[in-house]
């Protein structure tokens, strides 16, 4: 993977060079041309236009290119961390199978075994699923036939999974200042809000390190709208990243080198789902290593 890394880097830096060398060729020749005929008004005013269209090319080619170079190195990460979230629990289910079948083991060491297979299943099925949301809300148009759906009802399964899931037990996620059920409700599809919340919820857990302090809160934001404000206090994002974090594939640099599992699709899934429901999703931090919090902003049902 470093390698490859490598290469598109030194792709990119080709690329930019020879436009830039383009590009000041370009400009050499067209002002030489221009000095050498000034005083032919119309050859200089062909030159002008020229330069100008030339020089907007190639820069524009230039861009193109670089953007292509980088897009392609997305999708060759997120390949690469999809084979890995699908090739990885399925071998720990087929290597825990096979020891079912050559040993006899005790009862309590079966349930444990059992209880790591059905982790992974988990796992996979996660996995699946937001491969295949991502490709459903992927779609622009706003969500056809939308149901009532309670969104402190939502949160409260949500936070409660992340702890079943990351085996969280003390408090570590929390479902802060929490609201009566049928406080807010909105119109959409019930399906991806749960996933939208459930993305945010474990984006924070998995970037906490090893101290989980996760905190999410439901609030009214002016008089039509409820938002969800999920706020950790893990790697924090600096403010050039914030303005990326929500991009399809894109993972943090911080997140690459800890070697955090994920595929780069949740947060994308979380702004299309707020796009599809007529809301917004944005992120907030202070800078690297403090924190940051993420909201999803959706309109209460009209009364």
């Amino acid at each position: 993977m470093h390698r490859f890394d490598g290469n598109r880097k030194r792709s990119i830096v080709l690329v930019a060079l020879l436009g830039s060398g383009l590009i000041a060729f370009a400009v050499a020749l067209n002002v030489s041309f221009i000095v050498v005929n000034w005083r032919t008004g119309l050859l200089v005013l062909l030159g002008v236009i020229g330069l100008v269209v030339l020089v907007g090319g190639l820069t524009l080619n230039t861009a193109f290119l670089i953007r292509e170079i980088r897009r392609s190195e997305q999708h060759d990460a997120f390949i690469h961390a999809v084979t890995h979230e699908l090739k990885t629990p399925l071998a720990s289910i087929k290597l825990y199978l096979q020891t079912l079948r050559q040993r006899d083991l005790p009862a309590g060491k079966q349930h444990d075994v059992i209880d790591t297979m059905l982790d992974d299943s988990d796992r996979l099925q996660q996995t699946i699923d937001q491969i295949l949301l991502a490709g459903k809300t992927g779609d622009p148009r706003r969500v056809e036939h939308p149901a009532d759906v309670d969104v402190c009802e939502i949160v409260s399964e949500c936070v409660s999974l992340a702890g079943k899931r990351y085996h969280l037990a003390n408090g570590e996620v929390a479902y802060v200042h929490r609201p009566p059920v049928g406080a807010f409700v909105v119109q959409g599809d019930r399906e991806e809000l749960v996933a939208a919340v459930t993305n945010l919820v474990d984006n924070a857990v998995k970037y906490s390190g090893d101290r989980v302090r996760v905190a999410v809160e439901v609030a009214r934001v002016g008089a039509r709208r409820v938002a969800i404000s999920v706020r950790d206090q893990g790697i924090g994002i600096t403010g050039h990243e914030l303005k990326r974090v929500f991009r399809r594939f894109y993972r943090l640099p911080a997140a690459l080198r800890s070697r955090v599992r994920g595929t780069g699709l949740g947060l994308s899934i979380v702004r299309a789902v707020a796009r599809r429901h007529g809301g917004r999703a944005y992120a907030e931090s202070r800078g690297a290593g403090r924190g940051s919090t993420f909201t999803l902003e959706l309109p209460l049902k009209a009364s």
